[in-house]
């Protein structure tokens, strides 16, 4: 793709940036497919090639116009497209999914794209002031642990007495198992994070009675936003603020040898691994950030890579396989590539996987996506429900919070972390087969 920056752009490095992202898309339409929100309303638009053009032409200086306009984009969407406001308005519309990137036959990097077309679309045509108010609400409440838990818990209360469509959006209290206390030579540390110890403590404790088994102690650590909300709502100072954050708390783990930092929430993790290249142009903390980049690692790379060296065979099935539906998270499957992982620890473990259609889509979570552009988000939900639900399952396993949260509110299955549901079966195997636990 051919672009000359318009020129506020030339010189800067978001648009050097953006340019050498745009120059290997060739429109071809390959992503449109697999796009939640381009199947869902049916707008070139809202696909990532209608998105990628209008990032296009806002860094050209233009709007489309006639002349300009793909052919695959009719002149009854032309008007929609012709202000600032519009091409951030289709730029909020999507989901950050990043499945558009996993059939790019180019290699298309649209994610990182994404957040600079909203970052500099929110200079182009600054927000009313009630939806600026209204976003910095939003990530204020989230990204604080404490000021979240507050939140929560008085909703908690407050449930019964809330109206339906309010009620069913504040999740049911969830309780933690015990966290072992072993002591082994390996340590690994986990980043609780914002909204997961709050919303579902017993993820982080599975992980660490899982790595137990393996001679693994798993040491809790860190609270609080990892960066990524900010920076996918366009505030990628504040986001750079919470990274050097985390980085401080992070550090002396690093120097005292942990083996790894440990992520049970996808998104989180998917975030984390981008530190080195965010902070690239700090040079207080690159150095830092490309090492806390490197340590990462999603539970299910770990489990799976424990298990592999564990001398025993196969576990034996229970008398009844559990029917599980796998929900694979946006954040796991597309953009830290780990699609099939989580799901052969569960098929080891004795549990049949039921088939799910159309397993690329999005259920809606998407961060704060769920809060911002509910509509879409309840129609997605409810198309991820129908092909989840469509084997009849027992349960369904996810791989991030978001997603097991915005599930879970209105599922008529448990949704539960994967984590939990192995934690579960290996301590029930472990009454009348040989431990995991390494020699």
């Amino acid at each position: 793709m051919k672009i000359e920056l318009a020129e506020i752009y030339r010189d800067t490095e978001l648009g050097q940036e953006a340019e050498a992202l745009l120059q290997p898309c060739v429109i071809c339409g390959q992503c449109e497919p697999v796009c939640p929100t381009y199947r869902l309303l049916n707008d070139g638009w809202d696909g990532p090639r209608g998105r990628i053009y209008l990032i296009k032409q806002m860094l050209e200086g233009k709007m489309p116009s006639a002349t300009t306009l793909p052919p695959a984009f009719s002149m009854e969407t032309l008007e929609r497209a012709t202000i600032s406001g519009n091409v951030q308005l289709h730029l909020d519309r999507c989901l950050t999914c990043r499945s558009c990137e996993s059939s790019c036959p180019q290699g298309v990097r649209y994610g990182r794209l994404l957040d600079i077309g909203r970052e500099l679309s929110e200079k182009a045509a600054p927000r009313p002031l009630k939806e600026r108010m209204t976003r910095r609400l939003v990530r204020s409440a989230i990204s604080n642990r404490s000021r979240f838990t507050a939140l929560l818990r008085t909703g908690q209360m407050l449930r019964q007495y809330l109206p339906d469509k309010l009620s069913v959006r504040i999740p049911q209290h969830r309780k933690a198992g015990d966290w072992p206390q072993r002591a082994h030579a390996r340590r690994m540390l986990v980043w609780q994070g914002c909204v997961q110890p709050a919303l579902a403590p017993n993820i982080n404790a599975a992980a660490a009675r899982i790595l137990d088994r393996f001679g693994i102690r798993l040491v809790a650590s860190g609270d609080g936003c990892c960066g990524a909300l900010s920076q996918h709502m366009a505030a990628p100072e504040e986001s750079r603020a919470f990274m050097r954050r985390t980085i401080d708390i992070l550090w002396p783990h690093v120097e005292s040898g942990i083996e790894a930092i440990i992520l049970t929430a996808s998104g989180c993790g998917a975030f984390f691994r981008e530190y080195g290249e965010l902070l690239e142009d700090d040079l207080q903390y690159r150095d830092k950030a490309k090492s806390i980049s490197e340590l990462i690692r999603d539970i299910a790379e770990v489990v799976a890579a424990e298990w592999k060296n564990e001398p025993q065979t196969e576990m034996p099935a229970p008398e009844k396989q559990p029917r599980i539906a796998f929900q694979s998270s946006c954040s796991l499957q597309h953009s830290q590539k780990l699609n099939g992982v989580a799901e052969k620890l569960l098929k080891r473990a004795g549990f049949k996987l039921v088939p799910v259609s159309y397993s690329f889509m999005c259920c809606g979570a998407a961060g704060t996506y769920s809060i911002l552009q509910p509509e879409l988000a309840q129609s997605l939900r409810a198309q991820k429900l129908k092909t989840l639900l469509a084997s009849r399952p027992e349960a369904i396993a996810t791989a991030n919070i978001g997603c097991l949260a915005h599930l879970a509110s209105v599922s008529p299955l448990p949704v539960n972390h994967w984590i939990e549901l192995l934690d579960e079966r290996l301590s029930t195997a472990a009454t009348t087969e040989p431990k995991l636990e390494s020699a």
